[in-house]
């Protein structure tokens, strides 16, 4: 019998507004438009912008597009209150919730 790789939860989430904190797009800020879990990646909109190449169609002529490809979420930081903070949980109403731990705000 096969076990299944133990998949963390994250701390970022999609429609989060997030700085990067490493690598060649250090500073760069944007929106999470999509997580990946499994494999701890996050696309986040105008950051690690890769060219696609898109052949000519009878509909449409060819073009060369710019797409954002993934960024792993440990050079991501999450922003709130205009500053990049950690994130905690913790239990509100018997629910958990993630809040900052620079301003002890509740998040969403």
């Amino acid at each position: 019998m096969s076990k299944k790789r133990f998949i963390p939860k994250l701390k970022i989430k999609k429609g989060d507004n997030v700085v990067v904190i490493s690598g060649n797009h250090k500073g760069d800020k944007g929106e999470v438009l999509e997580v990946f879990p499994d494999k701890n990646r996050a696309i986040v909109s105008d950051v690690n912008l890769k060219k696609k190449h898109r052949k000519p169609t009878q509909d449409q002529p060819g073009e060369i597009t710019d797409i954002p490809a993934s960024i792993h979420i440990s050079n991501l930081m999450l922003v709130d209150g205009g500053t990049a903070t950690r994130i905690g949980r913790r239990v509100e109403d018997g629910k958990i919730v993630r809040y900052s731990k620079k301003t002890d705000n509740t998040i969403r």
